[in-house]
């Protein structure tokens, strides 16, 4: 397969882009997590300030899995 130049490729991006802004990005910073499975998921500003960390997050969400489970149990 042939290698396309950045020269070669029609500019689409929109001028109201600001490419100054972009700066810092890693390629391929989660490529190992995704290969291993791992969900990436972004959370709402405001509900990210109640979950500090990974942890507290996956706390939460087991028991809302715990309760959906029981309320289950208890329709049938």
């Amino acid at each position: 397969m042939k290698k396309v130049n950045d020269s070669d490729r029609n500019d689409e991006l929109r001028p109201e882009y600001d490419l100054s802004l972009l700066k810092g990005g890693v390629r391929g910073k989660y490529a190992k997590r995704f290969r291993e499975g791992t969900n990436l998921v972004l959370l709402s500003p405001d509900v990210a300030r109640y979950f500090p960390d990974e942890g507290s997050v996956n706390a939460a969400l087991r028991s809302l899995v715990g309760v959906a489970k029981a309320q289950l149990r208890h329709a049938h």
